[in-house]
């Protein structure tokens, strides 16, 4: 099987973690501050908070926020539940608003039409691995006197307008599980320019505690105070030196990821079924998944038929509003996202990975075109 996505691990990545396990510290230890800086210079954001999860990122940006019971925050539905979920776990209330039809991000028009009194920050989701327009959704949030929080789980690596993602938003949240781009694991991160967000996701990680134990014993203190009611949203030291270790990898793999796209897009231009999600002219695109929608064919069919051929396509995503949690308790219906809801029955992704051999590509390529034939 051929999967739509997998991590790259060598031997250099099984050193790191290995000499970091013989070290005097597995946790809370020196790696973690080590890992968030080299996050920090390759983005160029001032501050990283690394957590346990994408979702712990999600979680954390929101409550730095101060996202509280009766706020709005508006979000796309075209993405993974967690974008939407983290807004709840703070008592918040998610609004959905429509995307682009072309590129499945979030309309920047649909957002301004979604604010209301309550409206308190906006969760923009770099679908796919493209950057939002920034511009036009920072210049929402600054007239509404909204934050602005990316969720990049799909997009490091990527830039709009020559600015990297990580320093687009008030807050940028990341993923380092398997299929993205590096991999820790499981494992997150916040980015800000932020100082005063920043600490308080620090010691949101660690239950609320404003220190934590590796800092207490610089000092030879024991000495705490819990100030919030924070989560165990830790990370390990070993998971930050395999991310360090990625880290130094990802300029090459974006680089694959985008000849890999190249490659599909070449193969389906002008075909009648198949249509490449559009990429804007002005973004540089990190190819986290590849998403084609098929135009004369059911996708749950061709879906079927390349599993069973060997090829381990996905779906991104059932639109969140139309969960059953979401159907059950926010009272949400098919018909408030139309654009969202048309396109995911027609999208399917392909593999895309760094490991992905040309021949394996070749393969792909001809069985979605064989299937997805009107």
């Amino acid at each position: 099987m051929i999967p739509y996505g997998k991590q790259s691990i060598d031997q250099s990545d099984i050193d790191a973690v290995v000499e970091t396990l013989k070290s005097d510290f597995i946790t809370t230890g020196p790696k973690i501050a080590e890992f968030e800086k080299a996050v920090c210079d390759f983005t160029g954001a001032k501050f990283a908070v690394a957590v346990s999860s994408g979702t712990a990122a999600l979680h954390s940006a929101l409550f730095a926020a101060g996202i509280k019971t009766g706020d709005e925050v508006i979000v796309t539905p075209m993405t993974f539940a967690a974008s939407s979920n983290a807004i709840l776990y703070c008592g918040g209330t998610p609004v959905f608003a429509d995307v682009l039809p072309d590129s499945l991000l979030i309309d920047p028009a649909e957002v301004a039409k979604k604010i209301t009194k309550k409206t308190k920050a906006v969760v923009a989701v770099d679908y796919a691995g493209q950057p939002c327009d920034y511009d036009k959704l920072s210049n929402i949030c600054n007239e509404h006197g909204l934050l602005l929080i990316s969720d990049a789980c799909h997009s490091i690596g990527g830039a709009y307008k020559g600015r990297k993602v990580g320093t687009l938003a008030n807050m940028t949240c990341l993923s380092f599980h398997p299929v993205k781009h590096i991999t820790t694991g499981e494992g997150g991160m916040i980015l800000t320019d932020n100082e005063e967000f920043a600490n308080r996701m620090r010691a949101f990680r660690g239950h609320g505690i404003t220190t934590d134990y590796h800092q207490r014993e610089k000092k030879g203190s024991w000495f705490y105070e819990m100030v919030e009611l924070g989560y165990n949203y830790r990370i390990t030291d070993f998971q930050c030196a395999l991310g360090i270790s990625q880290l130094k990898k990802l300029p090459d793999w974006i680089r694959r990821r985008q000849e890999i796209a190249a490659m599909y897009d070449s193969a389906f231009k002008n075909n009648q079924s198949i249509l490449p999600i559009a990429q804007s002219p002005n973004t540089s695109h990190a190819y986290h998944i590849y998403v084609v929608k098929l135009l004369n064919s059911e996708r749950n069919k061709v879906f079927t038929e390349m599993r069973a051929a060997g090829i381990g396509v996905n779906v991104h995503y059932i639109p969140v509003h139309l969960h059953p949690y979401y159907r059950k308790n926010l009272g949400t219906s098919e018909g408030i996202c139309p654009t969202a809801e048309e396109a995911f029955k027609k999208i399917i992704s392909l593999p895309i990975f760094p490991g992905l051999k040309d021949g394996e590509l070749k393969s792909v390529i001809a069985k979605v075109k064989e299937f997805a034939k009107a």
